[in-house]
Order: C-alpha cells, then sequence, then structure tokens
C-alpha cells in the first residue's frame, strides 16, 4: 500500500476507521500475504468483545495479530490498561497504523512464531493470556506449532490462550498440543459466523474469567 494511502488511513488515537477504509485495508493485507491474513473483512465489536471477555483484565495479555484494532479496542475497553497490553502484527503497514491509533500500547512488529524472542527486550518471560486473531487452521503445521509451542512457554500452567475460528472443528488439536479446549461462545452476527475457543495446558484446570 502506498505510503500515502497509509496516511489517509492512519486515524486520530483510539478513533475508528470507516468501514470502508478497514475494508481496503485488509483487502491490501489479504493480497500481500493470504496466509496470514485470516479474514477479508475486520473482526466485528461483537466478537472482538466477546474475544476481551475470557481475558482478566488484571493480567498481562499479548494479542497475536493486531490487524487494524478491533480487538485492541475492545481488550482496553474491558478495563486492561494499556501498559498491559502488547500486540505483535507481521504487516509493517498494520503495525504502524496500530501505534498510531493506541499511544501507550506496546506494538510488536515481528512473527508470532518467535513471540519469545520479540518479547525479550521488554523483559517480559512470562504472560497471562494470548488472545489470538492468526489464521491457525491456514498456515503450515511446523508454524502453528511454533507459535502454540512459543505462546504457551510464556503462558505456562495457568495461561489461556484465546482463538476465534469460522470453522466447525477446533483450530487447534488439543490432543496434538496437550490442551484443554472449550467452546466460549458462537458470534453470529459476525461476518463470517465465529467461534471463540480458549485453551490451557492439560495439566491446568479450565475456568472462564468471571
Amino acid at each position: 500500500m502506498p505510503a500515502r494511502t497509509l496516511e489517509k488511513l492512519r486515524a486520530r488515537p483510539g478513533r475508528r476507521l470507516r468501514p470502508e477504509q478497514e475494508a481496503a485495508l485488509f483487502l491490501s493485507c489479504w493480497i500481500k500475504a493470504p496466509q496470514f491474513v485470516g479474514s477479508l473483512a475486520p473482526s466485528s465489536r461483537r466478537l472482538a468483545r466477546a474475544m476481551a471477555a475470557e481475558i482478566d483484565p488484571r493480567g498481562l495479555i499479548v494479542e497475536l495479530g493486531g490487524g487494524t484494532g478491533s480487538i485492541t479496542r475492545a481488550l482496553l475497553e474491558s478495563g486492561l490498561p494499556t501498559d498491559r497490553l502488547i500486540v505483535v502484527e507481521r504487516d509493517r503497514t498494520l503495525a504502524a497504523l496500530l501505534r498510531q491509533r493506541f499511544p501507550g500500547v506496546k506494538i510488536v512488529r515481528g512473527d508470532a512464531a518467535d513471540l519469545g524472542a520479540l518479547l525479550e527486550p521488554l523483559g517480559v518471560s512470562s504472560i497471562d493470556a494470548v488472545v489470538s486473531s492468526l489464521p491457525l487452521l491456514s498456515l503450515p503445521k511446523a508454524l502453528r506449532r511454533r507459535i502454540v509451542d512459543e505462546s504457551f512457554a510464556l503462558l505456562g500452567d495457568h495461561g489461556i490462550f484465546v482463538q476465534y475460528t469460522y470453522g466447525v472443528v477446533s483450530p487447534l488439536s488439543a490432543p496434538e498440543f496437550s490442551l484443554v479446549g472449550e467452546q466460549a461462545e458462537r458470534i453470529w452476527r459476525n461476518f463470517p459466523p465465529a467461534v471463540v475457543w480458549r485453551f490451557r495446558r492439560l495439566t491446568a484446570p479450565l475456568a472462564r474469567v468471571a
């Protein structure tokens, strides 16, 4: 996307992009790397709120695949302080946009498969939750494994991994990854309809955040 187009899409901090702007930006990113962009449209507010409802706003949260900030905004609106949120985004354009829109939030540009190395300069060695918008089912198996392993190396036995999917099956095979997975909520008013899942390590009790 040309730099002048990005400038037009940059909004004042926290301000939403118009639907046609978000659609244009997502389409541009999908054309560049369709395997890493799970949808042609940003997450709806209902889906974003459902994702945010799964985390404890007192924890340290990492969002994977910040996009244009739909879920980032919902996390902050849930009461999560800006200094308790780290957003990882691999696309240069989207990372720049997120920095403009959410001052105070740590925006890290890089690949989620290198999560531990990305967070090391921030002094982060453990986190409480991962909120992921990555299209895990469409990623190569080895890459998906690295992302999950890197995430749970930081989450430990008690952290939670929140992921949505448009499919009818779990976005992660619980036996393959030694996880306990459970559907949290189905969002019909999203395009396309989505299901929010939450995962923990098999050794950890599964409980929804109150």
